[in-house]
């Protein structure tokens, strides 16, 4: 005999647990379906393991963060902000905090607590949950949808939600299968890019401060075009480019950019926003105050040894020459590289180190109010599969659990 549910819910991350969740409590029968041997795959390498679930800002401040599509998530924030998000977890048992007043982790500051207690509370209401089941295709009749084949069969239900995520992870079940689905019933799926992941750099130089974490840089595109974009944020140099937040943020303006110009400008205030002026001021008084000491020396009361000594050559000084030796315009050079040190981007490992992805089912086509299809009736998107993604901090995890609460709502 064929089972048939109100809803069935494709995709058990994030939004699709906690779209599962609110179905359920507000009396539906639900079947979630997982294509992975087991639920909440990318949830649990999220943040390093440690799940940062949200963080403590306002919705108009955290709106702002998502950029000029920012204002599709108000209604959804509305009825599901960190404050929500962090009383539906003490609901089920999982108390969180905010450490440092802005990031929001469990306690246990590890993403499988929060698994567990999705897992539990989901028996607890009945949920049937399925894994390893690849939903093939999304059925409907007409404009209605009416269920879902899988590999091995076919489930139905009147309403269908997709949260089955982007490309980013693919060792953790991305391949954009949903886009597919979407496609298939006649939505339209902007351009996809990778995300909030490491970039390759032009300059061979940065191997040599692998070692150096630079804090609270600023990072901005230098491209006239797109020059009002910043981002700042911790730096780590790697072998062959950068990492850490600062670059995670940057990743997904910066990568549509490498597709359309081929490598894209950058520059990096790695001296805490000190400007040339202050900068001089700093170099001249270290100076007075010690004439013997080297350049070297000098620029490591800003910056790490290794940097200092890569941006000294750069400014094309002996690292071992005082300051009062070095011509005018070797001054002028180095403080313009202390002050902002151009790095050009030319790659990135592709979706397989991206977070998240940059484009999805676009918004136009979904109803903010309930994140219902515009297109088809009964069919319901959240999580990342939407374009909408944001910088790192919990931002993407809050959008996810906000859009699954209100799809999972079902609002007709």
């Amino acid at each position: 005999m064929t089972k048939s549910y109100d809803i069935i819910i494709i995709g058990a991350g994030a939004a699709g647990m906690m779209a599962a969740v609110t179905s359920a409590k507000g009396g539906k029968k639900v079947l979630l379906l997982e294509k992975l041997p087991q639920i909440g795959a990318k949830l649990k390498a999220t943040g390093g393991g440690r799940c940062n679930l949200t963080n403590t800002l306002s919705n108009e401040d955290f709106m702002a963060k998502f950029g000029r599509n920012g204002r599709f998530m108000q209604d959804a924030l509305r009825v599901f902000d960190h404050k929500a998000l962090m009383q539906f977890f003490e609901e089920i048992g999982v108390e969180t905090h905010a450490p440092d007043g802005f990031r929001v982790f469990p306690t246990s500051h590890s993403s499988q607590t929060i698994i567990s207690a999705f897992e539990k509370e989901m028996q607890r209401l009945g949920i049937e949950v399925l894994t390893s089941q690849k939903v093939q295709k999304i059925l409907h009749s007409q404009n209605s949808v009416t269920g879902v084949q899988t590999n091995d069969k076919s489930f139905y239900a009147p309403n269908i939600i997709v949260a089955t995520g982007g490309l980013g992870y693919p060792a953790l079940g991305a391949e954009g299968d949903g886009h597919e689905m979407a496609k298939e019933l006649g939505h339209k799926i902007t351009e996809l890019h990778p995300a909030m992941m490491p970039l390759h750099t032009k300059e061979r130089w940065v191997e040599n401060c692998r070692a150096d974490t630079i804090a609270k840089v600023e990072l901005r595109i230098n491209i006239k075009k797109y020059n009002k974009f910043k981002a700042c944020g911790d730096l780590i140099f790697t072998n062959n480019g950068i990492r850490g937040p600062v670059v995670l943020d940057a990743a997904g303006e910066i990568t549509p950019l490498l597709d359309k110009y081929g490598e894209v400008p950058l520059l990096l205030s790695l001296t805490k926003g000190m400007n040339e002026e202050q900068i001089t001021k700093h170099l001249k008084d270290v100076s007075a105050k010690n004439p013997h000491i080297n350049i070297l020396e000098l620029v490591t009361t800003l910056l790490p040894l290794a940097l200092s000594n890569e941006l000294c050559l750069l400014a094309e000084i002996d690292p071992q020459t005082t300051y009062g030796k070095i011509s005018g315009a070797q001054k002028a050079k180095l403080i313009q590289l202390l002050a902002w040190t151009p790095l050009t981007i030319i790659g990135h490992d592709g979706f397989k180190t991206a977070m998240i992805t940059r484009g999805g089912v676009d918004l136009k086509e979904i109803e903010p109010k309930t994140m219902q299809s515009k297109i088809i009736s009964g069919l319901y998107f959240c999580g990342e599969i939407i374009n909408l993604d944001g910088p790192c901090g919990g931002y993407n995890l809050q959008w996810s659990f906000a859009g699954g609460y209100l799809a999972g709502q079902l609002i007709p």
